[in-house]
C-alpha cells in the first residue's frame, strides 16, 4: 500500500488518514501457518539460558492431543474459510462488481459535493469577515465598543458579581498603596487576547515556549483566507502582528494545501477532503532574535598543544514558530515515525484553527471552548470503555465455551 500524507478535514468527518499498517511495520505474514508459527513462536525461542525450558515447553505444547488439535482447528479456520466474493456463484459475483462500480461513481458524487462545500466556506467568509474585524478592533483598542454592544448576562455573571462585591474593599486598599505610576485600570483593548488562548488550548501550548510568549504578546489577529474559485483547493492561514522588535514581518502565512477526490488506488477510502501539504514562510528575524535556534558555547581542546578554546555553534531549539518551517517531503516518499507524526500533527493544528480558533476566538479566551471540547473528548472516552468491556465479554464467553 503506497503511504499518503494526508489528514482528513470537513465539518463533518475529523479522522487522520496515516499508514493503516504502522503498527505492522517490519511484520510480514505471507502465509496463515507463518501467522500460527508467529503465535506460539515463545515456546521456541532460542536465546540465553532458557533454551532447555523453552524446548520443554514447546515439547510439552506438540505432545498435547489437545493443543495439536486446536491447533490445527485454527489452522483450517485461516487457510479454508473462503470471503464473501469466493463463495458467491459467479453470475452474483458479477453483480456484485457492478455495485461496486456504483460506489465508485458515488464517491465521485460526494467528492463534488465537498467542492460545493468548499465554495459555499468562502461565500459566507467574506460575510464573517466583517464580524471579525471589529473583534480585532476591539481586541487591539482601535475601537470601544458601545454600551449597547456590551450588554451580555451570562449564566454565572449574579456570583461573579456578588464575589467582586467581596473582593472590593481588598482591591480598593491595594490601589491606594500604588503609586501614581502604577499600570492603568483602564487597559488598551483585550490584553495578551491570542496569548491566553495558546496558553489554554492543549494542542498549542504543548508548542508554546516560554521564549515565545513575549513575541505572541504582538499578535492581533489570525485569519483563514479560503483558494479562490477555479483555484486548487486550499486555505491559508494568516497570523498579523504588530510592529515589533524581533521580526521584520507583519504577516506570518501557512498555507494548507487539499484535495478532494476518490484515490485511484483506493476509491473506497474517500471520506472527505484531505490536508495534503503545507508550506510555510520565511520569518525575517532581526539580529539576534530568532527564537527557533540557540546559541550554545563548547571547549575545544587541541590534542597536540593542549590550548583550549570556546566555540560558539547555532542549533534548532523548539519554538511555536517553527510552525511556519514544516518539514518538506514529496508526496511518495517514505517518512519515519517521528517525522509522520510531526506531520499529522501539523495538519491537525492547521484545521483546528480553521475549524475552531479562528471563528470561536472569544470562546477559547473565556474558557466556555474548552469545556465543551472536554465534555465531548469524555464522551467518547466513556463510550470507547464500555465499548472495550463488551470486547472483554465476549471474549470471556468464547473462552468458557472452549473450555465446555
Amino acid at each position: 500500500m503506497r503511504f499518503t500524507h494526508c489528514f482528513k478535514v470537513g465539518r463533518f468527518i475529523e479522522t487522520t488518514n496515516v499508514n493503516e499498517n504502522s503498527s505492522e511495520k517490519g511484520k510480514k505474514i505471507s502465509h496463515p501457518r507463518e501467522e500460527l508459527v508467529l503465535k506460539f513462536e515463545h515456546f521456541y525461542e532460542m536465546d540465553g539460558d532458557n533454551n532447555e525450558a523453552k524446548g520443554k515447553a514447546g515439547d510439552q505444547v506438540m505432545q498435547n492431543p489437545q493443543a495439536l488439535a486446536a491447533l490445527q482447528d485454527r489452522l483450517d479456520s485461516i487457510t479454508h474459510s473462503p470471503c464473501v466474493m469466493d463463495s458467491l456463484p459467479p453470475p452474483v459475483r458479477r453483480r456484485v462488481k457492478a455495485l461496486k462500480n456504483l460506489q465508485v461513481k458515488s464517491a465521485h458524487v460526494e467528492a463534488k459535493f465537498y467542492e460545493e462545500v468548499h465554495e459555499l466556506e468562502r461565500k459566507y467568509a467574506s460575510l464573517y469577515q466583517p464580524l471579525f474585524d471589529k473583534r480585532k478592533a476591539i481586541v487591539t483598542g482601535a475601537v470601544e465598543p458601545t454600551d449597547e454592544e456590551c450588554e451580555w448576562q451570562s449564566d454565572h455573571e449574579d456570583e461573579e458579581l456578588a464575589d467582586e462585591l467581596q473582593n472590593k474593599a481588598s482591591i480598593e486598599e491595594k490601589k491606594e498603596a500604588e503609586t501614581e505610576g502604577a499600570a492603568p485600570e483602564n487597559p488598551k483593548g483585550i490584553p495578551e487576547f491570542w496569548l491566553t488562548i495558546f496558553r489554554s488550548v492543549d494542542m498549542l501550548s504543548d508548542m508554546l515556549q516560554e521564549h515565545d510568549e513575549p513575541i505572541l504578546r504582538h499578535l492581533q489577529d489570525i485569519k483563514v483566507i479560503f483558494s479562490g474559485p477555479g483555484e486548487p483547493m486550499s486555505f491559508t492561514l494568516e497570523f498579523h502582528f504588530e510592529p515589533n522588535n524581533y521580526f521584520k514581518n507583519t504577516v506570518l502565512t501557512k498555507v494548507y494545501k487539499m484535495k478532494s477526490e476518490p484515490d485511484f488506488e483506493e476509491p473506497f477510502s474517500f471520506e472527505g477532503p484531505e490536508i495534503i501539504s503545507c508550506e510555510g514562510c520565511e520569518i525575517d528575524w532581526h539580529k539576534g532574535k530568532d527564537v527557533t535556534f540557540k546559541t550554545i558555547k563548547k571547549k575545544q581542546k587541541h590534542k597536540g598543544r593542549g590550548i583550549i578554546r570556546t566555540v560558539t555553534k547555532q542549533v534548532p531549539t523548539d519554538s511555536f514558530f517553527n510552525f511556519f518551517n514544516p518539514i518538506k517531503v514529496s508526496p511518495d516518499s517514505e517518512l519515519d515515525e517521528d517525522s509522520e507524526l510531526t506531520l499529522t500533527t501539523d495538519f491537525e493544528i492547521g484545521h483546528f484553527f480553521r475549524e475552531r480558533i479562528v471563528p470561536r476566538a472569544v470562546l477559547y479566551f473565556t474558557g466556555e471552548a474548552l469545556e465543551d471540547d472536554d465534555s465531548f473528548e469524555e464522551e467518547e472516552l466513556d463510550e470507547g470503555e464500555e465499548e472495550d468491556d463488551d470486547d472483554d465479554m465476549e471474549e470471556e464467553e468464547e473462552e468458557r465455551d472452549s473450555k465446555a
